[in-house]
């Protein structure tokens, strides 16, 4: 059985900022599980068993190989992707960088990543990057 297919996946994501105020972004590769070419924070599924802020902090360090701060709880979202068939929940942090520069990790499942001005993002996002920010936005966590 596969998560976010043949149930409902549970994910976790970082919106990371740097000292410009500046979002981490990774572009997903054509061998994504879903959506491949869109820009997404970082994250990833939740393990049965695993805290939603463990798979968090794991998540983001297999990827970017950064140790990061959970600051607070950002958004929660119900994301539907009827054209690939798949329905998943994910909680969305604030997070800064405790340790480490940013790197592509996983260049496997991601061709790049790149700092985004909040201002001048990139026109394929994930429809959870795209709440995130506009809770970041609406929130003034910036």
């Amino acid at each position: 059985m596969e998560s976010g297919k043949d149930y409902i996946g549970i994910g976790c994501g970082a919106v990371i900022l740097n000292e410009k105020n500046e979002i981490l972004l990774l572009k997903r590769s054509k061998t994504a599980r879903n959506k491949a070419g869109h820009w997404t924070i970082p994250g990833g599924e939740v393990a049965f068993g695993e805290r939603v802020e463990d798979a968090l902090l794991r998540e983001v360090l297999e990827e970017t190989g950064l140790q990061v701060e959970i600051i607070k709880l950002l958004s929660l979202t119900n994301d539907l992707i009827p054209e690939e068939n798949q329905h998943w929940v994910s909680n969305q942090f604030l997070c800064k960088i405790k340790k480490g520069i940013p790197e592509n990790k996983e260049p496997q499942k991601h061709d790049a990543l790149h700092w985004w001005s909040l201002q001048e993002l990139p026109e394929l996002l994930t429809a959870t990057t795209k709440k995130s920010i506009a809770s970041l936005k609406k929130e003034d966590f910036s």
